[in-house]
């Protein structure tokens, strides 16, 4: 049975787990700036962008094309769906896609569950994708795991599980950092936030907002350490 209370913690897994995750997260810091963090970076602005897509789907709506720029920004056109619940999918759905990778990391089968999804997401874009940038990163990244699977399954080089944890953290850190830089620390009436604020019929503005999906963003980010250390357990 899971040990949901992580009585008598940390087991040698548990402890790889967290130190790993440790650091990841120092190298992300120390590298946060450089071009080396850039295509991970991207990555996170692709998953958001495809949670925009996603819930235009899912509430009946039409993807007319994504994009994705070298700067980090990010656009998903859609036409008709359920709009108040397609602008909050794109931080929330990045949040918990990188809180879902770093799930995937503690056992080899999702591992490879989750790289197989991640290469299907990113051929399927390539057919709505509207810009180079995105053509670029969705053939790059689909490469980069086929040679991460390949090293995998053919050889001692066995680092798909650390790969899938390393996009994940970096996926959830980016996120939380995202939200709080697009939607707190400056306001931009352009953002998902405050175009969700006009929207929604309750006085919380854009920044409210921002807070309130930036809480939820860190949410994912801690429960996935705590949830990882219970499979674990």
């Amino acid at each position: 049975m899971p040990n949901w209370e992580l009585r008598n913690c940390c087991n040698r897994d548990q402890v790889s787990y967290l130190v790993t995750i440790g650091v990841f997260t120092v190298v992300i810091l120390a590298l946060w700036r450089t071009f080396l963090l850039t295509p991970f970076k991207l990555i996170t602005v692709f998953l958001h962008e495809a949670s925009h897509a996603i819930a235009c789907k899912l509430t009946c709506g039409d993807v007319v094309g994504m994009q994705v720029h070298g700067n980090e920004g990010g656009v998903t056109q859609t036409r008709g769906g359920i709009y108040w619940l397609i602008l909050p999918a794109g931080y929330l759905g990045s949040s918990f896609w990188g809180m879902a990778l770093v799930l995937a990391s503690t056992n080899l089968l999702t591992a490879r569950i989750a790289a197989g999804c991640l290469a299907l997401a990113l051929f399927i874009v390539l057919f709505v994708a509207k810009n180079w940038t995105l053509r670029g990163l969705c053939i790059g990244f689909i490469i980069f795991l086929a040679v991460i699977w390949i090293l995998q399954e053919k050889t001692q080089v066995r680092i798909l599980r650390y790969v899938i944890l390393f996009i994940g953290v970096m996926n959830s850190l980016f996120s939380v950092y995202d939200i709080y830089d697009d939607l707190i620390s400056r306001r931009v009436n352009s953002s998902d936030a405050e175009k969700f604020a006009e929207l929604c019929p309750c006085p919380c503005n854009g920044v409210g907002w921002g807070v309130i999906w930036g809480m939820i963003s860190f949410t994912f980010l801690c429960g996935s350490m705590y949830l990882g250390l219970v499979i674990l357990s």
